[in-house]
């Protein structure tokens, strides 16, 4: 046991040097703005906190959709038990759905996953990180719709997306969002 705390505290450790790195620093790819603008005040503030999904259903994920508070901005779910990239990232997008469907006790979540087999965003991190944990794991990220499409609404006009919005599936992942904002805001 005291063997998986370990390499749950070591991964802990990475994503934090990982946010440092690659996230909270002036990046000239979103119009000298950090990767993510929040994240330095987020951890700063004690608003991220971490699950360890270790088994291959969705418990973990539905049941901190269903009981999200706002102690925390972000859960990050470190998945170790994670199926293949297509699955995975097929698996969020129907939750996602499933959300803005009323099917959960809350709509105002949006998930959103990094898979290990994920091409790498080079806009993000140019590749000098080193990691500190040998074991791959994929992460989900538990968060507000609100919160995260009201802050990418005003990112978006300080030029953030500019650079790569018709990359990486940005301009998909953000109308999809936007859609689901709207019909959070309207019922």
């Amino acid at each position: 046991m005291d063997e998986y705390i370990n390499v749950e505290d070591k991964i802990c450790e990475e994503i934090r040097l990982w946010s440092q790195h690659a996230l909270e620093i002036p990046n000239k790819n979103y119009n000298n703005l950090p990767s993510c603008p929040f994240a330095k005040s987020a951890w700063a503030n004690d608003k991220v906190t971490f699950a360890f999904k270790n088994l291959s259903n969705n418990d973990l994920i539905y049941s901190l959709v269903n009981y999200f508070n706002d102690n925390k901005d972000l859960i990050i779910i470190v998945d170790m038990n994670y199926q293949n990239n297509e699955d995975f990232h097929n698996n969020l997008n129907n939750i996602n759905e499933k959300i803005n469907k009323s099917l959960f006790k809350q709509r105002d979540i949006w998930l959103m996953g990094f898979h290990p087999d994920d091409d790498v965003n080079d806009l993000i991190d140019d590749g000098s990180f080193e990691e500190i944990v040998e074991k791959e794991y994929a992460l989900i990220f538990v968060q507000r719709l609100s919160k995260l499409q009201e802050s990418a609404n005003k990112l978006k006009k300080l030029g953030y997306y500019d650079k790569y919005y018709n990359e990486y599936n940005v301009e998909d992942i953000y109308e999809q969002r936007e859609n689901y904002y709207r019909r959070l805001k309207w019922q």
